[in-house]
C-alpha cells in the first residue's frame, strides 16, 4: 500500500473522513456511503450539486448484490467486464437517498485496480466519484489533487492515472441503455450480451 497501511485507511473511513484512492480510470473520492456527514463532505468538497447522484464502488459481484438488484442482463455484463471500466445502473436496495439523489437507482462499479480492491475488500461500499471540482478536469496525480482538497483527506498514491472514464450502462429495464460510452466500446457491450 506504499506508505499507508490498510488499518490506517479503514480507521480514517470509519471516523467519517474522506480518502483519495486510485481506480482503473482515475483518482476517486472515497467516503463510507452509510455515513451521511462523510457523503455530504464529498458533495461539498467537489462543489457538486446534491441533485446529482454519486457512484458507488464494491469489491465483488456478491457485494454488488447486497446493495442493488442484479438482473440477468447486469449479471452477464458484470461477469464479462468486472472488475473493469464499467459502471452499472441498477435498482438499489439499502443505499441512502443522499448517495442516489433520492433516486431508486444506484450506479455501481468494481474497479480493476489492486489498491482500490484491497481497500474495498476491507471496507465497502465507498463512493467512487472523481477527485476533482465538479465540472472541471480531473487531475492525474496526487500532488495536483492535494492542491485542490488540502490536508484533511488521506491520499493513497497510485501513480499517474490517465484513462477514458468508465462506460455507463443502465440495466434497470432489462435491456441495454448506454448512458456514456467510455473505455469499453458499445459494440463490445452488445456483443457480450449476444454471445452470452
Amino acid at each position: 500500500m506504499k506508505e499507508l497501511g490498510i488499518s490506517e485507511i479503514i480507521e480514517h473511513l470509519r471516523s467519517g473522513k474522506l480518502i483519495v484512492y486510485p481506480t482503473d480510470t482515475l483518482y476517486a473520492l472515497g467516503a463510507d456511503i452509510y455515513n451521511e456527514d462523510a457523503v455530504k463532505k464529498v458533495y461539498q468538497i467537489k462543489n457538486r450539486p446534491f441533485s446529482l447522484p454519486l457512484p458507488v464502488a464494491v469489491p465483488s459481484i456478491q457485494e454488488m448484490k447486497r446493495i442493488a438488484y442484479v438482473n440477468d442482463l447486469a449479471e452477464k455484463l458484470a461477469k464479462n467486464f468486472l472488475p473493469g471500466k464499467l459502471t452499472l445502473i441498477l435498482y438499489k436496495k439499502d443505499v441512502p437517498d443522499i448517495v442516489t439523489a433520492n433516486s431508486d437507482k444506484v450506479a455501481v462499479r468494481i474497479p480493476n485496480n489492486e489498491i482500490a480492491l484491497k481497500i474495498l475488500r476491507n471496507y465497502s461500499p465507498l463512493t467512487v466519484t472523481s477527485a476533482n471540482i465538479h465540472g472541471e478536469k480531473v487531475p492525474s496525480c496526487i500532488k495536483e489533487i492535494k492542491k485542490l482538497f488540502g490536508k484533511d483527506l488521506l491520499y493513497i498514491e497510485g501513480g499517474e492515472l490517465r484513462s477514458k472514464p468508465s462506460t455507463i450502462v443502465d440495466c434497470t429495464s432489462g435491456e441495454i441503455k448506454i448512458l456514456r460510452e467510455g473505455a469499453i466500446p458499445e459494440k463490445e457491450i452488445r456483443k457480450a450480451i449476444q454471445d452470452g
